[in-house]
């Protein structure tokens, strides 16, 4: 089969396609046969070791000091069960799934192996292999922030980095919540963040939204690059923030914020829960979510893709149509959009 090495700690360059042996499912796991992955900051990170400065030394010890432990990179992938291990019961061959790899990673090739209790689960008849590979990062972490903050009807909510896959979601969740959203991200962005429901749109380009004036209840801070203090000090009295990937500096001032008890700062990880997962499916496939896919690429061009995604310019999701049929449904010819 082919797969993308990681080479070493870099630029999209250290990419490599490779040829390996394809990987035979032990007990309780699965083997996947993969249609559809995708590429997020999150994977350019791992790829290039650009962490945040608290979890720098354990994440290095944990993913591998010279070069990735796991060489194949990748977490969000869709695809058909191709072959069961001894004692799965959760899915049979030939059902369609999706969901998280999590950090065994492994989604850049054209199979993975599994556990069944992995993040992972079916695909709606309604859904393409490429909607469901969106879901994973953005939507779990989308749904995580607004929870964390229980949004309420009527409530103002910035969403910071809403142009990216975990913004798209968590401005949709937070309008669903009855929320005014405003939507910050680049002005070439707008246009799509107004057609997911946002009520006013900033480019961080132009303005902070921190000097406007403006008041929130709610700031979900996904790209993690607003400056606490000033940020905090637009948030009401009873207000909630959201820190989607906070520096050290900045979950130190959070936990003498919420000593102060003026606010509430939450910096809380988002878990994986199947049910989760099972809810944002339902979601998209009944037409209250939308996973907006910005372009695709095939395999051999996952380094294409990363500079893509690195440049900032990415909106929603960018896809790696692995086989050809990402954008299949059953019994639908693939048409990509």
């Amino acid at each position: 089969m082919r797969a993308i090495f990681c080479t070493a700690y870099g630029p999209p360059e250290v990419l490599e396609l490779r040829e390996v042996p394809t990987p035979q499912p032990k007990p309780g796991q699965v083997l996947i046969r993969i249609h559809a992955a995708t590429v997020t900051l999150g994977d350019c990170e791992v790829r290039a070791f650009k962490m945040v400065d608290w979890i720098w030394l354990p994440a290095r010890l944990a993913f591998g000091v010279t070069r990735p432990r796991n060489p194949v990179l990748g977490m969000e992938i869709a695809g058909d069960i191709a072959a069961l291990g001894e004692g799965v019961d959760r899915f049979r061959v030939g059902d369609r799934v999706f969901g998280s790899t999590g950090f065994a990673m492994g989604a850049y090739a054209d199979f993975a192996v599994l556990p069944q209790t992995a993040g992972i689960t079916t695909i709606p008849p309604e859904l393409s292999y490429a909607e469901a590979a969106g879901i994973p990062t953005g939507g779990l972490n989308g749904l995580h922030f607004v929870r964390e903050c229980a949004v309420r009807p009527g409530e103002r909510v910035l969403v910071n980095g809403a142009g990216g896959s975990i913004g798209m979601f968590a401005l949709q969740l937070a309008k669903a919540a009855g929320a005014i959203v405003t939507a910050v991200d680049r002005n070439e962005k707008h246009a799509m963040l107004r057609g997911l429901g946002a009520d006013a749109v900033l480019d961080y380009r132009e303005c902070d939204f921190w000097a406007t004036g403006a008041r929130y209840d709610v700031v979900i801070d996904v790209v993690g690059t607003s400056p606490f203090g000033p940020t905090a000090a637009c948030i009401e009295s009873g207000g909630r923030y959201v820190l989607g990937n906070p520096r050290a500096g900045q979950m130190l001032a959070a936990m003498l914020e919420n000593r102060r008890g003026r606010i509430r700062a939450h910096f809380k990880l988002a878990g994986e829960p199947i049910e989760d997962l099972e809810y944002l499916k339902s979601g998209v496939a009944g037409g209250a979510l939308r996973v907006v896919i910005d372009r695709s690429w095939p395999l051999e061009a996952i380094a294409e893709a990363h500079r893509y995604v690195e440049s900032g310019r990415k909106t929603g999701i960018a896809m790696i149509d692995v086989s050809g049929a990402a954008y299949s449904r059953p019994g639908e010819a693939a048409q990509q959009p």
